[in-house]
């Protein structure tokens, strides 16, 4: 009988060893994690991807719920108003966390409002012209700003955008006095304004790598720098540390997790522990990969450096330049 109840144990912390892992008293219940943005967005899109991973390897559902309005405020509120139970976090945004709190004069939170606990995703930016527009280096795209400024425009998704910011720091860091004086042209997505500087109705695009390689691959769209470190495998074109400035690799997308400012341990460690689980999955990075991403992962500590970094660097453009909005 001795023998029978020890072979019993051991069969159990076997069994207990082969479980997914996850802290002991979380989640206790169902988590939600809130996406700040609309539904097949990048943000919503890498999202699920990670929520598909870690259903896995959690005790309870990790539900994604879209909370959408003023560019990512709305949902980054109702996350720094949760209950700090860790049940409810926030899929964060280089737009909900550093665009808006850079140039909003009236924001409702603020960085410190949050526990940041992993960035997982990465999005380059690639500035583009078209293809016949005569134009092949982002040196001559700048010579024809500086000569006929009002003959220049670019598009964005929007005012208060990275893609805005992206078009306006990149100008500025090539001595372009005024990047206000270029035609700006907002449009209601990075396809939308892809499309409008293959058709010729703008000059050019600074915007997510994911948004051109199809243009690119097509050879409709002329790709002028990556702010990546390395050179991007689809795109012929020259990093920024190439063309002499890498202080313009901080323009970047990201997405991250994070929770109400008193985001108890427990509920950080353990998404810890899962951000570096998806991570490590290949399905995940592979898929993530095709979209035109690149899959990181950032402790809490990198994560809060790196964010607080884009942050100051993207609020001393919009100062200096007075580019705040309402």
């Amino acid at each position: 009988m001795k023998s029978i109840k020890r072979i019993l144990g051991a069969s159990a912390i076997l069994a207990t060893a082969a479980m997914p892992a996850f802290a002991a008293d979380y989640p206790k219940r169902p988590v939600t994690l809130v996406v700040p943005y609309g539904t097949g967005g990048s943000t919503d899109i890498a999202s699920r991807s990670l929520t598909n991973v870690l259903g896995k390897h959690s005790s309870h559902p990790i539900m994604v719920v879209n909370r959408v309005g003023a560019a990512g405020v709305t949902g980054s509120v109702s996350v720094a108003n949760a209950r700090d139970d860790g049940h409810t976090v926030l899929a964060a945004r280089v737009g909900s966390h550093t665009i808006n709190p850079a140039m909003k004069r009236t924001l409702p939170y603020t960085l410190d409002d949050f526990r940041f606990v992993g960035v997982f995703e990465l999005n380059a930016v690639v500035c583009a012209t078209g293809a016949n527009s005569g134009i092949d280096t982002i040196e001559q795209l700048m010579d024809k700003i500086k000569a006929d400024p009002g003959s220049v425009s670019y598009v964005s998704t929007g005012v208060g955008t990275l893609l805005q910011l992206a078009s306006i720091m990149i100008m500025d860091a090539y001595g372009i006095e005024n990047p206000l004086a270029v035609t700006h042209l907002p449009m209601r997505g990075g396809g939308e304004a892809a499309t409008a500087v293959f058709a010729g109705n703008a000059t050019f695009v600074c915007t997510n790598s994911s948004d051109l390689a199809s243009f690119v691959a097509n050879k409709q769209l002329k790709p002028l720098l990556t702010t990546t470190k390395e050179r991007l495998p689809a795109f012929d074109a020259p990093t920024v540390a190439e063309l002499g400035h890498p202080e313009l690799e901080v323009l970047v997308g990201w997405t991250g997790i994070a929770g109400p400012a008193n985001l108890p341990d427990e509920a950080a460690v353990q998404w810890g522990e899962w951000l570096k689980i998806a991570t490590s999955d290949q399905g995940f990075v592979d898929h993530l990969t095709r979209m035109g991403s690149e899959v990181v992962y950032m402790d809490p500590d990198e994560s809060k450096q790196f964010i607080q970094h884009q942050y100051e660097v993207f609020k001393e453009l919009v100062t200096r330049l007075d580019l705040s909005v309402e």
